[in-house]
């Protein structure tokens, strides 16, 4: 088997959309985490995958609300990435958003996507310590003349 930091570095090299998923815990707040494991994975019916830690602080609002957004980030909004990508208990200050036509998805980013599409959880399978989410895709929307950003080898473009 493949020791874990060459695994990384493999991985790294292959370029990547980057997506903040939301969803709104059972306080009703939003929550949020940058990932880079997410893609169509069914024309008919409309469906997305999006992998994600088991650890995530988001996970449990994905669960509480049986779906999610998939916000895919435009280009230039690293900092945007990398905040999501904490722990911090309020990832949202200060960000443009609001509330999907769906009470499945969670908060779609105003200012800072391509797109953006509302996923119902479908079926979860358990993927060593990430859980693949399979999310049928009830709403979404793209921004024409956007570019979206790429992330490979650990760098934003």
């Amino acid at each position: 088997m493949i020791e874990g930091a060459r695994f990384r570095e493999v991985m790294a090299s292959f370029p990547g959309g980057v997506v903040i998923l939301t969803a709104f815990g059972d306080d009703h707040q939003p929550r949020g985490l940058t990932v880079s494991a997410f893609c169509a994975a069914s024309l008919d019916p409309p469906l997305a995958l999006v992998c994600i830690d088991k650890k995530s602080n988001t996970l449990p609002a994905v669960q509480h609300t049986g779906g999610f957004t998939a916000n895919i980030l435009a280009a230039g909004r690293e900092q945007l990435a990398r905040r999501m990508a904490t722990k911090l208990s309020d990832k949202f200050g200060g960000i443009a958003w609001h509330r999907p036509e769906s009470k499945i998805g969670g908060p779609v980013l105003k200012d800072d996507t391509a797109a953006y599409a509302v996923c119902t959880l479908r079926d979860t399978m358990e993927a060593g310590d990430h859980w693949i989410l399979i999310g049928l895709v009830t709403e979404g929307h793209h921004v024409e003349g956007v570019t979206p950003m790429v992330f490979t080898r650990r760098a934003y473009s």
